[in-house]
């Protein structure tokens, strides 16, 4: 149990590029104490592991297995989705969505599988696979897919590689199984990367999609709950995608036709 405690912070450690003098400061305790629990000549209270864990970054899931590897209980709850636990983050999440309209918007975990969508990104993929539309459904394996939006995204190269290198840096955060074997797979999709021009607004790359309504010109926003204290809930994040000019939002409004009920048109 404890080798796998010492090896699991070496990791954690070496993957934050974090020296023992600098985890030992944030944690508030000392470089020795640190180096004692590392080679497994020390076993870690409880509270000294889960300080060690917040001082690197390690996601809640991973606190556990940590905690887990030591003899101690999960110091985090993971409450199903689906279960009555989380009945007001639902609420909370689909009343955002429904905000976010005639913009689209989702919510995907860690992975990047389709949680809870509003009906303007319905809209959006309207007319792809509906194979690529079985749950759980990779966004990611939607956006980039032959069978799904990669035939209407006018800078392919340039969004799949966006794609695909945040996908490297979310499994970096939070390591999970399938993350190499997923990237591995969208790589062969897109453009090679040396055919990848520069395209962008000056602060974001766009998503450029061909629609009936013209092209849209899409930029995207990340939010998570950042407080979270429940396993489920920290490995949420939703994406809202923007318009990044006027043409765009008036395109928006045409594919919601619900949207155009509701103002009146």
């Amino acid at each position: 149990m404890a080798s796998q405690l010492s090896a699991g912070l070496r990791q954690w450690r070496a993957r934050r590029r974090v020296s023992q003098l600098e985890l030992a400061l944030r944690a508030g305790t000392t470089q020795r104490h640190v180096s004692f629990i590392e080679s497994g000549r020390s076993v870690p209270g409880r509270e000294m592991i889960i300080r060690l864990a917040e001082s690197l970054q390690v996601p809640l899931r991973e606190r556990n297995e940590l905690l887990l590897a030591a003899g101690y209980a999960p110091a985090y709850d993971e409450t199903p989705y689906d279960g009555p636990g989380l009945d007001a983050i639902r609420t909370a999440l689909g009343g955002i969505l429904e905000g976010h309209r005639p913009y689209p918007a989702i919510v995907v975990d860690r992975r990047g599988d389709l949680v809870l969508a509003n009906r303007s990104f319905d809209a959006l993929v309207r007319g792809v696979a509906p194979y690529l539309l079985v749950a759980p459904v990779s966004i990611p394996r939607l956006l980039l897919h032959p069978e799904g939006l990669a035939p209407r995204i006018v800078n392919l190269a340039e969004w799949g590689w966006h794609v695909i290198d945040g996908l490297g840096r979310e499994a970096a955060l939070a390591p999970y199984a399938g993350a190499d074997a997923l990237i591995e797979e969208l790589t062969r999709m897109v453009p090679p990367r040396s055919g990848v021009r520069p395209d962008h607004l000056g602060f974001a790359v766009p998503l450029r999609l061909r629609t009936e309504s013209g092209e849209l010109r899409l930029v995207t926003t990340l939010t998570r709950f950042g407080t979270a204290i429940d396993v489920t809930v920290a490995e949420l994040r939703m994406e809202a995608f923007l318009p990044a000019d006027e043409p765009t939002a008036a395109a928006l409004r045409e594919l919601d036709p619900t949207m155009l009920q509701r103002v009146g048109v």
